[in-house]
C-alpha cells in the first residue's frame, strides 16, 4: 500500500520542526488546486499520520507549503519583514502510487533542501 509521508528538520536548531504547519495539494493539469491533507508536525517534525496513503494516493503532480516563517517566528528566531523564507513550496510528482514517498525538508531562516527519502 503506498504512502505520503514528511519530515521537517529545523537546521539552525539542530532539533526537529515542532509544530511546524503544511499543507499538502494535487495539481491536476487545468484545475485549481486542491487541499487534500494538513497537519502541524509533532516533537519529532513529522506528521502523526500519513499525508496520504492507499486509495487516496493517486499518481500525479503535488505540492507541499511549508509555513517555515510562522515556524520560526514562534521560536523567537529574528527575521526580516517580509520574511526571507516565509512559506516553502515543494512540488513533486507520484509515478507508482505503490510505493512510499518520503520528502524530507531540512529548514533554516535562509535556505532549505529536500530529496525523496525513504
Amino acid at each position: 500500500m503506498g504512502r505520503l509521508t514528511t519530515h521537517v528538520l529545523d537546521t539552525a536548531s539542530g532539533r526537529p520542526a515542532a509544530g511546524l504547519a503544511l499543507q499538502l495539494w494535487r495539481l491536476d493539469d487545468g484545475e485549481p488546486p486542491v487541499l487534500v491533507s494538513q497537519c502541524n508536525t509533532d516533537a519529532d517534525g513529522r506528521c502523526p499520520a500519513p499525508l496520504l496513503e492507499g486509495d487516496a494516493l493517486r499518481p500525479g503532480r503535488y505540492q507541499l507549503v511549508f509555513q517555515a516563517g510562522e515556524h520560526f517566528r514562534r521560536q523567537g528566531t529574528a527575521l526580516p519583514e517580509p520574511a526571507f523564507l516565509d512559506e516553502v513550496v515543494v512540488r513533486f510528482g507520484v509515478a507508482d502510487a505503490e510505493r512510499h514517498y518520503h520528502v524530507p525538508l531540512l529548514l533554516s531562516p535562509y535556505g532549505y533542501s529536500t530529496y525523496r527519502g525513504s
